[in-house]
């Protein structure tokens, strides 16, 4: 079974909404345009339901089949931007200074919509399929309030799938991976205070960014020294500020990073070693210190029967020759992480490439490759009708 025939019918209509979301981007929790379209098409579509207002700007869907079952699975596509300034020059770039679709989320909301549309059309499958749209995948951590908000409570299911575009693997090949296939996460700040002093007479201060110095070079020890080398680990110093001239030893320096790990005693490694670092040396160096490591998403760890799962759909979309294991997982972060630490599920790859200098995702020269939209939508459907055959 190639992409859906009656999907790839409506293609251009799927590319319109797409570039249509792309040029009116919205962040973390203010996806109000984004869902007002959505449950709009929704309703459009013949949806049983159209849920509103869950995590503030989320949308659920209800679609139910043909029979009696009272089987269901979850689809999750996420909505929000990314506060990037675009630099595309497309016809379809952002009307919104400052805010981008840089992960392909348009894209994301566009695939399911389409899937949502043929599976209202057909019901050919038994039971009820819910087509999630998150808000705040980006920030705001939005799957995690859907579900303290109730999401399995009020829409109980089996499992639930997520998918993301990787314009890293070539156009329409499928990834895959069993057990943990994205990083969990953490913020970390430190701020050193010394003593500020005229840059001609250092002796007269405790230079904060000496410490400061120090304390990025001895960070880098920490995953290189104590993380067992065949785990991973991450931990990133990505900004440095302090000072506001050339020749005056500032009072303070901010420093500001990003941790990634897998298993939670690395987390909890990375945390200890970098709170005791940055304030252990600034101690020594007669200063003091603040060291914040806040905890953002958890791993997103597939279920191994929900993989073997979302596999078999993806192989009859794309064919067994495009849909390949990932060779390890990545450090990126993903929140769809909260769901499938509540339900088991499935997170998978779609190839969005169109060459070797295509730019990846969280540039500002990103842009969703539209070719692939068919593809996508085409595995939601062909998996909902997998998993919730008709006269099973």
């Amino acid at each position: 079974m190639p992409v859906l025939n009656r999907i790839a019918e409506f293609h251009p209509e799927l590319t319109a909404w797409r570039q249509d979301f792309h040029a009116h981007p919205e962040t973390a929790f203010e996806e109000v345009r984004t869902a007002g379209i959505v449950a709009q098409k929704l309703r459009e579509f013949g949806c049983d339901e159209v849920i509103t207002g869950i995590a503030k700007t989320g949308v659920v869907g209800v679609i139910r089949g043909q029979g009696n079952s009272g089987r269901a699975i979850g689809l999750r596509a996420d909505m929000d931007a990314l506060p990037i300034l675009e630099a595309t020059g497309l016809p379809h770039a952002s009307t919104v200074p400052g805010k981008m679709h840089a992960c392909g989320h348009d894209g994301h909301t566009t695939m399911l919509l389409g899937a949502a549309r043929y599976l209202a059309e057909t019901r050919d499958f038994s039971g009820t399929v819910y087509v999630i749209f998150q808000p705040a995948e980006e920030a705001g951590g939005g799957g995690n309030v859907m579900v303290q908000e109730g999401l399995f409570d009020r829409f109980p299911m089996e499992r639930v799938f997520g998918m993301h575009n990787w314009p890293g693997a070539p156009e329409g090949v499928f990834l895959w991976r069993d057990g943990p296939v994205m990083a969990a996460t953490a913020n970390l700040r430190a701020t050193i205070t010394g003593k500020g002093a005229h840059g001609a007479m250092p002796n007269q201060g405790n230079d904060p960014i000496v410490i400061a110095s120090a304390i990025v070079t001895a960070l880098q020890s920490v995953v290189a020294r104590n993380v067992d080398p065949v785990e991973s680990g991450v931990l990133t110093i990505g900004h440095i500020q302090g000072g506001d001239t050339w020749n005056v030893i500032p009072q303070e320096v901010t420093l500001r990073g990003t941790a990634r790990w897998f298993k939670p005693e690395v987390g909890d490694l990375l945390e200890a070693k970098f709170a005791s670092l940055v304030t252990g040396i600034a101690a020594a160096f007669g200063a003091t210190a603040e060291a914040v490591f806040d905890r953002g998403y958890p791993a997103t760890v597939n279920e191994t029967e929900s993989t073997r799962l979302a596999v078999r759909a993806a192989q009859a979309v794309a064919g067994e020759a495009r849909v390949q294991e990932m060779p390890r997982p990545t450090m990126g972060g993903e929140d769809f992480s909260f769901m499938l630490n509540a339900k088991a599920g499935n997170y998978i790859m779609l190839g969005a490439g169109r060459g070797p200098a295509d730019p990846q995702v969280h540039h500002p020269r990103y842009d969703f490759n539209d070719a692939v939209l068919p593809v996508g939508a085409s595995y939601w459907a062909t998996l909902a009708e997998q998993l919730l055959p008709r006269g099973a």
